[in-house]
Protein backbone atom coordinates (compact mmCIF):
# COMPACT_ATOMS: atom_id res chain seq x y z
CA UNK A 1 0.00 0.00 0.00
CA UNK A 2 1.49 3.36 -1.04
CA UNK A 3 2.11 6.20 1.35
CA UNK A 4 -0.38 8.37 -0.60
CA UNK A 5 -3.09 5.73 -0.22
CA UNK A 6 -2.40 5.59 3.52
CA UNK A 7 -2.84 9.32 3.76
CA UNK A 8 -6.05 9.24 1.71
CA UNK A 9 -7.45 6.50 3.94
CA UNK A 10 -6.78 8.63 7.02
CA UNK A 11 -8.25 11.86 5.70
CA UNK A 12 -11.56 11.27 7.49
CA UNK A 13 -9.73 11.45 10.81
CA UNK A 14 -8.23 14.87 10.18
CA UNK A 15 -9.66 17.72 12.21
CA UNK A 16 -11.60 19.82 9.72
CA UNK A 17 -13.08 23.30 10.11
CA UNK A 18 -16.61 23.42 11.50
CA UNK A 19 -19.13 25.86 10.08
CA UNK A 20 -18.86 28.14 7.10
CA UNK A 21 -15.20 29.13 6.85
CA UNK A 22 -12.57 29.03 4.19
CA UNK A 23 -9.74 29.63 6.62
CA UNK A 24 -7.04 27.03 7.10
CA UNK A 25 -7.14 25.52 10.57
CA UNK A 26 -4.35 26.72 12.91
CA UNK A 27 -1.56 24.16 12.68
CA UNK A 28 2.20 23.69 12.85
CA UNK A 29 2.97 20.25 11.29
CA UNK A 30 6.74 20.76 11.21
CA UNK A 31 6.78 21.76 14.87
CA UNK A 32 4.68 18.69 15.70
CA UNK A 33 7.29 16.50 14.01
CA UNK A 34 10.09 18.25 15.90
CA UNK A 35 8.35 17.60 19.22
CA UNK A 36 7.80 13.90 18.53
CA UNK A 37 11.36 13.51 17.22
CA UNK A 38 12.75 15.07 20.40
CA UNK A 39 10.66 12.71 22.54
CA UNK A 40 12.35 9.72 20.89
CA UNK A 41 15.92 10.92 21.49
CA UNK A 42 15.62 12.13 25.10
CA UNK A 43 14.25 9.82 27.80
CA UNK A 44 13.34 12.78 30.04
CA UNK A 45 11.59 14.85 27.38
CA UNK A 46 8.12 13.35 27.88
CA UNK A 47 7.98 14.51 31.52
CA UNK A 48 8.46 18.08 30.28
CA UNK A 49 5.50 18.09 27.86
CA UNK A 50 3.08 15.54 29.32
CA UNK A 51 0.98 18.21 31.13
CA UNK A 52 0.91 20.42 28.05
CA UNK A 53 0.21 17.96 25.24
CA UNK A 54 -2.36 15.24 24.63
CA UNK A 55 -2.81 13.11 21.51
CA UNK A 56 -5.55 15.40 20.21
CA UNK A 57 -3.24 18.41 20.61
CA UNK A 58 -1.68 17.37 17.31
CA UNK A 59 -3.30 18.41 14.03
CA UNK A 60 -1.79 15.66 11.87
CA UNK A 61 -3.60 12.34 12.60
CA UNK A 62 -0.47 10.21 12.26
CA UNK A 63 1.33 12.48 14.72
CA UNK A 64 -1.56 11.91 17.10
CA UNK A 65 -1.06 8.16 16.83
CA UNK A 66 2.70 8.34 17.33
CA UNK A 67 2.30 10.57 20.39
CA UNK A 68 -0.34 8.22 21.78
CA UNK A 69 2.14 5.34 21.47
CA UNK A 70 4.79 7.44 23.26
CA UNK A 71 2.33 8.27 26.03
CA UNK A 72 1.42 4.61 26.47
CA UNK A 73 5.10 3.65 26.75
CA UNK A 74 5.64 6.34 29.38
CA UNK A 75 2.64 5.15 31.40
CA UNK A 76 3.97 1.58 31.25
CA UNK A 77 7.41 2.78 32.40
CA UNK A 78 9.13 1.57 29.24
CA UNK A 79 11.92 3.37 27.32
CA UNK A 80 10.95 5.65 24.45
CA UNK A 81 13.00 5.39 21.26
CA UNK A 82 12.60 4.52 17.57
CA UNK A 83 12.40 0.78 18.18
CA UNK A 84 10.01 0.83 21.14
CA UNK A 85 7.68 3.37 19.49
CA UNK A 86 7.63 1.34 16.26
CA UNK A 87 6.85 -1.80 18.22
CA UNK A 88 4.08 -0.07 20.19
CA UNK A 89 2.48 1.24 17.01
CA UNK A 90 2.54 -2.27 15.58
CA UNK A 91 0.83 -3.65 18.71
CA UNK A 92 -1.75 -0.86 18.53
CA UNK A 93 -2.41 -1.78 14.90
CA UNK A 94 -1.56 1.74 13.69
CA UNK A 95 1.96 1.30 12.33
CA UNK A 96 0.82 1.19 8.71
CA UNK A 97 -1.55 4.10 9.30
CA UNK A 98 1.32 6.40 10.28
CA UNK A 99 3.42 5.39 7.26
CA UNK A 100 5.35 2.44 8.65
CA UNK A 101 8.78 2.35 10.33
CA UNK A 102 10.09 4.82 7.75
CA UNK A 103 7.94 7.66 9.15
CA UNK A 104 9.03 6.96 12.73
CA UNK A 105 12.67 7.01 11.66
CA UNK A 106 12.12 10.22 9.72
CA UNK A 107 10.69 11.91 12.81
CA UNK A 108 13.66 11.03 15.02
CA UNK A 109 16.14 12.16 12.40
CA UNK A 110 14.67 15.65 12.17
CA UNK A 111 16.12 16.92 15.46
CA UNK A 112 19.56 16.82 17.00
CA UNK A 113 18.51 17.58 20.58
CA UNK A 114 15.47 18.21 22.78
CA UNK A 115 16.70 21.61 23.96
CA UNK A 116 13.71 23.50 22.53
CA UNK A 117 11.01 20.92 23.18
CA UNK A 118 9.13 22.96 25.80
CA UNK A 119 8.95 25.97 23.49
CA UNK A 120 7.84 23.80 20.58
CA UNK A 121 5.27 21.98 22.71
CA UNK A 122 3.68 25.30 23.70
CA UNK A 123 3.31 26.17 20.01
CA UNK A 124 1.51 22.87 19.35
CA UNK A 125 -0.72 23.42 22.40
CA UNK A 126 -1.63 26.96 21.35
CA UNK A 127 -2.58 25.83 17.84
CA UNK A 128 -4.74 23.09 19.34
CA UNK A 129 -6.47 25.55 21.67
CA UNK A 130 -7.15 27.89 18.73
CA UNK A 131 -8.76 25.03 16.77
CA UNK A 132 -10.96 24.15 19.73
CA UNK A 133 -12.08 27.76 20.09
CA UNK A 134 -12.92 27.89 16.38
CA UNK A 135 -14.88 24.66 16.68
CA UNK A 136 -16.90 25.85 19.69
CA UNK A 137 -17.57 29.23 18.08
CA UNK A 138 -18.67 27.63 14.82
CA UNK A 139 -21.06 25.27 16.57
CA UNK A 140 -22.63 28.16 18.50
CA UNK A 141 -22.78 30.25 15.31
CA UNK A 142 -24.62 27.47 13.46
CA UNK A 143 -27.10 27.03 16.31
CA UNK A 144 -27.63 30.80 16.58
CA UNK A 145 -28.88 30.86 12.98
CA UNK A 146 -31.49 28.24 13.90
CA UNK A 147 -34.48 30.19 15.22
CA UNK A 148 -35.83 27.12 17.03
CA UNK A 149 -32.98 27.38 19.53
CA UNK A 150 -33.46 29.48 22.67
CA UNK A 151 -30.82 32.23 22.82
CA UNK A 152 -30.53 32.07 26.61
CA UNK A 153 -29.83 28.34 26.39
CA UNK A 154 -27.21 29.01 23.72
CA UNK A 155 -25.51 31.58 25.96
CA UNK A 156 -25.40 29.04 28.77
CA UNK A 157 -24.03 26.40 26.42
CA UNK A 158 -21.36 28.79 25.13
CA UNK A 159 -20.32 29.77 28.65
CA UNK A 160 -20.21 26.12 29.70
CA UNK A 161 -18.15 25.10 26.68
CA UNK A 162 -15.64 27.89 27.16
CA UNK A 163 -15.30 27.19 30.86
CA UNK A 164 -14.84 23.48 30.23
CA UNK A 165 -12.20 24.32 27.62
CA UNK A 166 -10.35 26.61 30.02
CA UNK A 167 -10.42 23.96 32.75
CA UNK A 168 -8.97 21.33 30.40
CA UNK A 169 -6.18 23.63 29.31
CA UNK A 170 -5.34 24.97 32.77
CA UNK A 171 -2.08 23.63 34.13
CA UNK A 172 -0.18 24.49 37.25
CA UNK A 173 3.47 23.60 37.53
CA UNK A 174 5.08 22.21 40.65
CA UNK A 175 7.16 24.48 42.88
CA UNK A 176 10.23 24.07 45.04
CA UNK A 177 9.25 23.93 48.69
CA UNK A 178 11.27 26.92 49.99
CA UNK A 179 8.80 29.65 48.97
CA UNK A 180 5.95 27.53 50.32
CA UNK A 181 7.74 27.27 53.68
CA UNK A 182 8.25 31.05 53.73
CA UNK A 183 4.57 31.68 53.03
CA UNK A 184 3.50 29.16 55.67
CA UNK A 185 5.75 30.82 58.28
CA UNK A 186 4.17 34.17 57.43
CA UNK A 187 0.73 32.61 57.88
CA UNK A 188 1.75 31.24 61.29
CA UNK A 189 3.11 34.65 62.34
CA UNK A 190 -0.10 36.33 61.21
CA UNK A 191 -2.13 33.77 63.14
CA UNK A 192 -0.03 34.40 66.26
CA UNK A 193 -0.89 38.10 66.04
CA UNK A 194 -4.59 37.23 66.37
CA UNK A 195 -5.20 36.99 70.09
CA UNK A 196 -8.58 35.34 69.49
CA UNK A 197 -6.93 32.45 67.63
CA UNK A 198 -8.89 33.07 64.44
CA UNK A 199 -7.05 32.63 61.16
CA UNK A 200 -10.09 32.80 58.88
CA UNK A 201 -13.36 34.67 58.51
CA UNK A 202 -15.27 34.49 61.83
CA UNK A 203 -18.79 33.05 61.83
CA UNK A 204 -19.76 35.00 64.95
CA UNK A 205 -20.41 31.77 66.86
CA UNK A 206 -17.63 31.49 69.39
CA UNK A 207 -17.57 27.76 70.02
CA UNK A 208 -17.87 27.01 66.32
CA UNK A 209 -15.00 29.38 65.56
CA UNK A 210 -13.04 27.72 68.37
CA UNK A 211 -13.16 24.46 66.39
CA UNK A 212 -12.67 25.85 62.89
CA UNK A 213 -10.53 28.94 63.68
CA UNK A 214 -12.89 30.71 61.28
CA UNK A 215 -13.69 29.91 57.67
CA UNK A 216 -10.38 29.37 55.89
CA UNK A 217 -9.39 30.63 52.46
CA UNK A 218 -9.73 28.13 49.59
CA UNK A 219 -12.09 25.94 51.65
CA UNK A 220 -15.45 24.67 50.48
CA UNK A 221 -17.85 24.57 53.43
CA UNK A 222 -21.10 22.63 53.09
CA UNK A 223 -23.93 23.52 55.50
CA UNK A 224 -26.68 20.93 55.18
CA UNK A 225 -29.99 20.11 56.78
CA UNK A 226 -33.48 18.81 56.20
CA UNK A 227 -36.32 21.28 55.50
CA UNK A 228 -37.44 23.18 58.64
CA UNK A 229 -34.10 22.65 60.37
CA UNK A 230 -33.11 26.26 59.77
CA UNK A 231 -30.06 25.92 57.52
CA UNK A 232 -31.02 29.06 55.57
CA UNK A 233 -31.68 30.95 58.82
CA UNK A 234 -28.30 29.80 60.08
CA UNK A 235 -26.64 30.90 56.84
CA UNK A 236 -28.30 34.33 56.93
CA UNK A 237 -27.55 34.80 60.63
CA UNK A 238 -23.94 34.01 59.92
CA UNK A 239 -23.95 36.35 56.89
CA UNK A 240 -25.26 39.14 59.13
CA UNK A 241 -22.52 38.43 61.66
CA UNK A 242 -19.81 38.47 58.98
CA UNK A 243 -20.91 41.53 57.00
CA UNK A 244 -22.61 43.65 59.68
CA UNK A 245 -20.76 42.77 62.90
CA UNK A 246 -17.27 42.12 61.52
CA UNK A 247 -17.52 44.29 58.36
CA UNK A 248 -16.05 41.53 56.18
CA UNK A 249 -17.14 41.96 52.53
CA UNK A 250 -19.40 39.06 51.61
CA UNK A 251 -21.15 37.85 48.47
CA UNK A 252 -24.48 36.03 48.74
CA UNK A 253 -26.06 34.09 45.88
CA UNK A 254 -29.73 33.68 46.75
CA UNK A 255 -31.23 31.16 44.34
CA UNK A 256 -34.35 30.49 46.41
CA UNK A 257 -35.31 33.95 47.68
CA UNK A 258 -35.47 37.33 45.99
CA UNK A 259 -33.35 40.22 47.24
CA UNK A 260 -36.41 41.66 48.98
CA UNK A 261 -37.21 38.38 50.74
CA UNK A 262 -33.63 38.00 51.87
CA UNK A 263 -33.47 41.54 53.23
CA UNK A 264 -36.83 41.07 54.98
CA UNK A 265 -35.37 38.09 56.82
CA UNK A 266 -32.26 40.08 57.70
CA UNK A 267 -34.46 42.88 59.08
CA UNK A 268 -36.42 40.33 61.13
CA UNK A 269 -33.12 38.96 62.43
CA UNK A 270 -31.64 42.33 63.38
CA UNK A 271 -34.79 44.08 64.58
CA UNK A 272 -36.27 41.03 66.32
CA UNK A 273 -39.63 41.47 64.63
CA UNK A 274 -41.55 38.41 63.50
CA UNK A 275 -41.26 37.71 59.79
CA UNK A 276 -45.03 37.48 59.39
CA UNK A 277 -45.43 41.01 60.75
CA UNK A 278 -42.78 42.37 58.40
CA UNK A 279 -44.67 40.71 55.55
CA UNK A 280 -48.03 42.15 56.57
CA UNK A 281 -46.73 45.48 57.87
CA UNK A 282 -48.85 45.07 61.03
CA UNK A 283 -46.31 46.29 63.59
CA UNK A 284 -46.98 47.65 67.07
CA UNK A 285 -45.68 51.10 67.96
CA UNK A 286 -42.67 49.71 69.84
CA UNK A 287 -41.86 47.48 66.87
CA UNK A 288 -41.98 50.46 64.50
CA UNK A 289 -39.60 52.28 66.83
CA UNK A 290 -37.30 49.28 66.94
CA UNK A 291 -37.39 48.97 63.14
CA UNK A 292 -36.55 52.67 62.71
CA UNK A 293 -33.59 52.42 65.06
CA UNK A 294 -32.04 49.10 64.16
CA UNK A 295 -32.51 48.91 60.40
CA UNK A 296 -29.64 51.39 60.18
CA UNK A 297 -27.41 48.59 61.38
CA UNK A 298 -27.81 46.99 57.95
CA UNK A 299 -27.19 50.14 55.92
CA UNK A 300 -23.86 50.31 54.09
CA UNK A 301 -22.76 46.84 55.22
CA UNK A 302 -20.40 45.18 52.70
CA UNK A 303 -22.88 42.55 51.54
CA UNK A 304 -23.45 41.98 47.82
CA UNK A 305 -26.46 39.90 46.75
CA UNK A 306 -27.26 38.15 43.47
CA UNK A 307 -30.77 36.69 43.31
CA UNK A 308 -30.68 35.48 39.69
CA UNK A 309 -33.11 32.52 39.42
CA UNK A 310 -31.89 29.33 37.72
CA UNK A 311 -28.29 30.48 38.05
CA UNK A 312 -25.66 28.33 36.36
CA UNK A 313 -22.34 27.53 37.99
CA UNK A 314 -20.62 29.37 35.13
CA UNK A 315 -22.58 32.59 35.72
CA UNK A 316 -21.89 32.28 39.44
CA UNK A 317 -18.17 32.01 38.79
CA UNK A 318 -18.15 35.09 36.58
CA UNK A 319 -20.09 37.15 39.14
CA UNK A 320 -17.98 35.86 42.04
CA UNK A 321 -14.79 36.95 40.30
CA UNK A 322 -16.29 40.43 39.80
CA UNK A 323 -17.33 40.61 43.46
CA UNK A 324 -13.81 39.77 44.56
CA UNK A 325 -12.00 42.04 42.11
CA UNK A 326 -14.37 45.03 42.30
CA UNK A 327 -15.57 44.91 45.93
CA UNK A 328 -12.89 42.96 47.78
CA UNK A 329 -15.30 40.18 48.78
CA UNK A 330 -13.61 37.79 51.23
CA UNK A 331 -16.23 35.04 51.46
CA UNK A 332 -19.14 33.76 49.35
CA UNK A 333 -22.32 31.93 50.32
CA UNK A 334 -24.63 30.03 47.94
CA UNK A 335 -28.23 29.24 48.93
CA UNK A 336 -28.45 26.53 47.88
CA UNK A 337 -26.29 24.04 45.99
CA UNK A 338 -29.02 21.88 44.44
CA UNK A 339 -30.59 24.91 42.76
CA UNK A 340 -27.45 25.53 40.70
CA UNK A 341 -27.18 23.99 37.25
CA UNK A 342 -24.42 23.30 34.75
CA UNK A 343 -26.18 24.35 31.55
CA UNK A 344 -24.13 23.76 28.44
CA UNK A 345 -22.73 20.48 29.76
CA UNK A 346 -24.27 17.05 29.34
CA UNK A 347 -24.58 14.50 32.13
CA UNK A 348 -25.96 11.01 32.38
CA UNK A 349 -27.92 11.96 35.51
CA UNK A 350 -28.42 14.66 38.13
CA UNK A 351 -25.88 13.05 40.45
CA UNK A 352 -23.12 13.64 37.90
CA UNK A 353 -24.21 17.26 37.46
CA UNK A 354 -24.20 17.94 41.22
CA UNK A 355 -20.77 16.31 41.47
CA UNK A 356 -19.42 18.61 38.74
CA UNK A 357 -21.02 21.70 40.32
CA UNK A 358 -19.45 20.85 43.69
CA UNK A 359 -16.07 20.36 42.04
CA UNK A 360 -16.36 23.78 40.36
CA UNK A 361 -17.28 25.44 43.67
CA UNK A 362 -14.17 23.95 45.25
CA UNK A 363 -12.07 25.10 42.29
CA UNK A 364 -13.56 28.58 42.62
CA UNK A 365 -12.57 28.72 46.30
CA UNK A 366 -9.02 27.74 45.38
CA UNK A 367 -8.83 30.17 42.47
CA UNK A 368 -10.14 33.19 44.42
CA UNK A 369 -8.45 32.09 47.67
CA UNK A 370 -11.58 32.70 49.72
CA UNK A 371 -13.98 30.43 51.62
CA UNK A 372 -17.05 29.34 49.67
CA UNK A 373 -20.07 28.28 51.75
CA UNK A 374 -22.79 26.26 50.03
CA UNK A 375 -26.07 25.40 51.72
CA UNK A 376 -27.30 21.93 50.84
CA UNK A 377 -30.36 19.71 51.16
CA UNK A 378 -30.25 16.34 52.89
CA UNK A 379 -32.16 13.33 51.61
CA UNK A 380 -35.10 11.75 53.45
CA UNK A 381 -33.03 9.12 55.23
CA UNK A 382 -33.16 11.12 58.47
CA UNK A 383 -36.96 10.98 58.56
CA UNK A 384 -36.97 7.18 58.49
CA UNK A 385 -34.76 6.75 61.56
CA UNK A 386 -35.87 6.84 65.19
CA UNK A 387 -34.46 8.36 68.36
CA UNK A 388 -31.96 11.13 69.06
CA UNK A 389 -29.10 9.30 67.37
CA UNK A 390 -31.29 8.21 64.48
CA UNK A 391 -32.40 11.76 63.73
CA UNK A 392 -28.81 12.92 63.79
CA UNK A 393 -27.74 13.61 60.15
CA UNK A 394 -24.95 11.55 58.63
CA UNK A 395 -22.59 12.18 55.72
CA UNK A 396 -24.44 9.49 53.78
CA UNK A 397 -27.56 11.70 53.97
CA UNK A 398 -26.08 14.32 51.64
CA UNK A 399 -28.57 14.55 48.82
CA UNK A 400 -27.86 13.47 45.24
CA UNK A 401 -24.12 12.99 45.30
CA UNK A 402 -21.37 11.51 47.47
CA UNK A 403 -19.05 13.89 45.61
CA UNK A 404 -20.33 16.70 47.85
CA UNK A 405 -18.59 15.10 50.80
CA UNK A 406 -15.54 14.29 48.67
CA UNK A 407 -14.92 17.89 47.55
CA UNK A 408 -15.93 19.63 50.79
CA UNK A 409 -13.31 20.64 53.34
CA UNK A 410 -15.94 21.05 56.05
CA UNK A 411 -19.41 19.53 56.26
CA UNK A 412 -21.77 20.96 58.89
CA UNK A 413 -25.26 19.74 59.68
CA UNK A 414 -27.96 21.93 61.21
CA UNK A 415 -30.25 19.80 63.36
CA UNK A 416 -33.05 20.71 65.76
CA UNK A 417 -34.02 17.67 67.86
CA UNK A 418 -36.93 19.70 69.24
CA UNK A 419 -38.57 19.44 65.80
CA UNK A 420 -38.77 15.66 66.36
CA UNK A 421 -40.09 16.09 69.95
CA UNK A 422 -36.69 15.28 71.44
CA UNK A 423 -35.93 17.70 74.30
CA UNK A 424 -32.81 16.31 75.94
CA UNK A 425 -29.50 15.03 74.60
CA UNK A 426 -27.42 12.11 75.87
CA UNK A 427 -25.59 14.46 78.26
CA UNK A 428 -28.81 15.66 79.84
CA UNK A 429 -28.67 19.10 78.25
CA UNK A 430 -31.99 20.86 77.65
CA UNK A 431 -32.71 21.09 73.90
CA UNK A 432 -35.77 23.35 74.06
CA UNK A 433 -35.15 26.19 71.58
CA UNK A 434 -31.71 24.81 70.74
CA UNK A 435 -30.05 23.71 67.51
CA UNK A 436 -27.17 21.31 67.09
CA UNK A 437 -24.45 22.53 64.74
CA UNK A 438 -22.72 19.25 63.90
CA UNK A 439 -19.25 19.40 62.34
CA UNK A 440 -19.29 16.00 60.64
CA UNK A 441 -16.20 16.50 58.46
CA UNK A 442 -13.27 18.81 59.04
CA UNK A 443 -10.31 18.17 56.77
CA UNK A 444 -7.98 20.46 58.75
CA UNK A 445 -9.10 19.85 62.29
CA UNK A 446 -11.50 18.36 64.80
CA UNK A 447 -15.14 17.44 64.48
CA UNK A 448 -17.78 17.95 67.16
CA UNK A 449 -21.08 19.56 68.14
CA UNK A 450 -21.97 23.12 69.08
CA UNK A 451 -25.31 24.13 70.62
CA UNK A 452 -26.85 27.43 69.55
CA UNK A 453 -30.09 29.14 70.46
CA UNK A 454 -32.64 29.12 67.64
CA UNK A 455 -35.27 31.82 67.48
CA UNK A 456 -37.32 30.77 64.51
CA UNK A 457 -39.73 33.71 64.63
CA UNK A 458 -36.76 35.99 63.89
CA UNK A 459 -34.86 33.53 61.61
CA UNK A 460 -32.03 33.98 64.09
CA UNK A 461 -29.30 31.80 65.59
CA UNK A 462 -27.49 33.05 68.69
CA UNK A 463 -24.68 32.07 70.99
CA UNK A 464 -26.32 30.61 74.13
CA UNK A 465 -24.59 33.20 76.31
CA UNK A 466 -25.66 36.21 74.17
CA UNK A 467 -28.25 38.76 75.26
CA UNK A 468 -31.34 38.73 73.09
CA UNK A 469 -30.21 41.76 71.10
CA UNK A 470 -26.55 40.70 70.79
CA UNK A 471 -24.06 43.38 69.73
CA UNK A 472 -26.83 45.59 68.37
CA UNK A 473 -28.00 46.43 71.91
CA UNK A 474 -24.66 48.21 72.48
CA UNK A 475 -25.28 50.74 69.71
CA UNK A 476 -27.64 53.69 69.73
CA UNK A 477 -29.21 54.35 66.33
CA UNK A 478 -31.43 57.24 67.29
Amino acid sequence: MSEQNNINRRNHRRQQPVGNTNHIQPQAPEVEKAVIGALMIDKDAYSIVCKTLHPDSFYEPRNQMVYEAIRDLAIEGKPIDILTVTDKLAKNGTLEDVGGPAYVTELSSRVASSANIEYHANIVAQKSLARQLISYASIIETKAFDETNDVDDLMQEAAGSLFELSQRNMKKDYTQINPVISQTIQNIQAAAANTDGLTGVPSGYYKLDGITSGWQSSDLIIIAGRPAMGKTSFGLSMAKNIAADYKVPMGVFSLEMSNEQLVSRLISNVCEIEGSKILSGQLRRDEWNRLDKRVNYLLDIPMFVDDTPGLSIFDLQVTARRMVHENGVKIIMVDYLQLLNANGMRFANRQEEVAKITEYLKNLAKELKIPVIALCQLNRGVENREGLEGKRPRLSDLRESGAIEQHADIVIFVNRPEYYNIYQDDNGRDLHGMAQIIIAKHRKGATGDVLLKFRGEFTRFENPEDNSLGPISLVDYE
